[in-house]
């Protein structure tokens, strides 16, 4: 009696759960990539009220990546620190987007601007992965997202692989400790802490706080990064159900004139070069940037024709199979046993 019982188990419940659950459960992995000719030690924030990834901080030598598995209810940022060291004390610091926490692990610490920021909400709204490349705490080192898998009309690359540290206004340019080169560049905001430029006060609004001269250089050179704080419309990125591959300096091949972006910047901490070419001094006064076409030259904005745009329409085909493989299994199992 208990086996006849047994077989009126209906199984499709069952099933549609099991598909639930596999749905549900899988984890975005976010694989970071270091094709800078020096090391690169990225940090990781998680944002507030989110259960912090197990690592925050660590160190990628030029060739190397490292995946990190993340909840699909993740949100974060990561960014690229340089310049880094520890000292006599065993005190850890960088010269740029140093966390201030005086160890390689950034241990809930933002990163000090100027950092380039890949910042992440997955399964938003819609169930979609929303995410973008930010200039709006200025700039340090190139970075690109390519989602890898997913889907969505607006699944695609992004990024900045611009030469922002050699077209950075003096004004906003932050300079190695020789003085010999630009490490970084400010945003406006962060360079003279005015409402205009920090969309703060009466300025606290799309339509009051506009792009500045200063977001139009970075938008000119990066054009699918933020480049100030309302900068939602060419900037945030969606896919569904997808990993991310985040590269630091990615391949000049992407655009080859944007190559000296970031060749050298380490040298003092990786390799004995040194850079021949000089920099205008900080200014404290702000002036707007000439942005002509008689005058500075941008370079390095993505170039659409090289964008991997099959990379953002392929469904996540292993996990698919095996989540089939499964149920089929204990379909099976079910037919057998009763």
């Amino acid at each position: 009696m208990e086996h006849n019982k047994l077989t009126l188990i209906n199984p499709i419940p069952v099933l549609i759960t099991l598909c639930v659950l596999v749905s549900e459960g899988k984890a975005t992995t976010f694989t970071l990539l270091n094709k800078c000719d020096y090391t690169v030690w990225p940090g990781i924030l998680t944002n507030a009220g989110v259960d912090p990834l197990p690592v925050t901080g660590f160190a990628l030598r030029t060739g190397e990546s490292k995946t990190i598995t993340a909840p699909t209810t993740w949100g974060g940022r990561f960014w690229g620190r340089t310049l880094c060291a520890q000292d006599s004390a065993g005190k850890f610091s960088c010269g740029t987007g140093d966390c201030g926490s005086g160890k390689l692990e950034c241990a809930g610490s933002g990163a000090t601007p100027p950092a380039t920021l890949a910042e992440f909400t997955l399964h938003g709204a819609g169930g979609l992965d929303f995410f973008d490349v930010s200039l709006v705490d200025g700039y340090n080192l190139p970075i690109t997202v390519v989602p890898q898998g997913g889907s969505g009309e607006n699944c695609t690359v992004t990024g900045c692989v611009g030469d922002l540290n050699g077209d950075c206004p003096s004004e906003l340019r932050v300079m190695s400790e020789d003085g010999k080169r630009g490490v970084a560049c400010k945003s406006a905001c962060d360079a003279f802490r005015l409402p205009q430029y920090c969309c703060d006060g009466a300025y606290r609004s799309p339509d009051t706080c506009k792009p500045s001269s200063y977001s139009k250089v970075f938008k000119s050179v990066c054009s699918r990064a933020y480049s100030y704080a309302y900068d939602d419309k060419t900037s945030t990125f969606t896919c569904a159900s997808a990993d991310y591959t985040i590269t630091f300096c990615p391949s000049p091949d992407t655009n080859p004139s944007s190559k000296k972006s970031w060749e050298g910047q380490n040298s003092n901490s990786d390799s004995n070069e040194s850079s021949s070419s000089s920099s205008p001094s900080s200014s404290s006064t702000p002036t707007s940037p000439q942005v002509s076409k008689g005058g500075m030259v941008y370079v390095g904005a993505l170039d659409q024709s090289e964008i991997p745009w099959s990379a953002c329409t392929r469904a996540r085909e292993s996990q698919s199979t095996a989540a089939f493989i499964i149920i089929m299994a204990i379909w099976r199992l079910w037919q057998l046993l009763f």
